[in-house]
């Protein structure tokens, strides 16, 4: 019987987010390790970075960038912190984190609640560039009167310190954001990221990704690339959380939020 076996009924007597901080402040105790080292064969180009092997840590289990640094000791390929919204904010009431545990699947609707740009800014500047490949997932404060302008503080703050940039218009649980999809606003927002990630000196800053929902519809989906062509977005990430319920058998399968 491995590890997990043996500490995974003791980790589910906990609420879900409970033990996800247990875990994160265990992490920070732990003495860092060398980044694994994989065979070249395993090494992925894209955007101008080489990433040394595909699997990568996604974001939302290092909201506020405190254990990047320590995953690449588990062998990730790289490590995306966030999502960070310009403002500290404390995300939806909870509960927020479900388990569903018959289904083997999580419903979460935790709101973005990070400690702000400011925090992991101070973080990833202390960084060594050289132990891995960090990205950094920006949105948007959920009171915001101007989000397209919240991902463009988010860009100018944060390419200093990344390697890339995640936009991420994906979440269900920050209300309106996935309509920053739309065709029209996702062309405002990208213009906007573009113009502020630039340095001063000129230099065209970190690659820009952008983070999509799985529910969108295809012809959306065909407007939403055509808009990511033409402005330059390196890459696609699909996608998030969805809204959609397939057959669940969980007690929480009713639950609003994100599966």
């Amino acid at each position: 019987m491995g590890l997990y076996s043996l500490v995974r009924p003791a980790v589910f007597t906990l609420d879900g987010e409970r033990a996800h901080r247990l875990t994160i402040a265990g992490l920070k105790a732990m003495p860092r390790r060398a980044p694994h080292s994989a065979p070249t064969a395993m090494q992925v180009e894209l955007a101008g970075l080489r990433f040394p092997n595909p699997v990568g840590l996604a974001p939302g289990f290092d909201k506020d960038a405190e254990v990047f640094d320590r995953m690449f000791g588990f062998g990730f390929g790289h490590v995306e912190i966030g999502t960070v919204t310009p403002l500290p904010q404390p995300g939806n009431p909870k509960p927020r984190l479900f388990r569903l545990t018959e289904d083997r699947g999580v419903i979460n609707r935790m709101g973005f609640n990070n400690a702000g740009q400011q925090a992991a800014l101070v973080r990833l500047s202390r960084r060594d560039r050289t132990k891995g490949i960090v990205g950094v997932n920006i949105g948007a404060n959920k009171d915001s009167d101007d989000r397209i302008g919240d991902y463009a503080r988010g860009a100018a703050a944060m390419a200093k310190v990344a390697d890339y940039l995640t936009v991420n218009v994906s979440s269900p649980n920050t209300p309106g954001l996935r309509a920053l999809q739309d065709e029209g606003a996702l062309a405002a927002l990208l213009e906007g990221v573009m113009d502020a990630k630039r340095e001063p000196g000129g230099e065209r800053g970190p690659p820009v990704f952008l983070k999509l929902a799985p529910d969108l519809e295809p012809a959306d989906i065909d407007a939403v690339v055509r808009v990511a062509i033409m402005h330059g977005v390196a890459a696609l990430i699909i996608g998030n959380t969805t809204i959609s319920r397939p057959d669940l058998r969980s007690k929480h399968a009713g639950e609003a939020g994100g599966l």
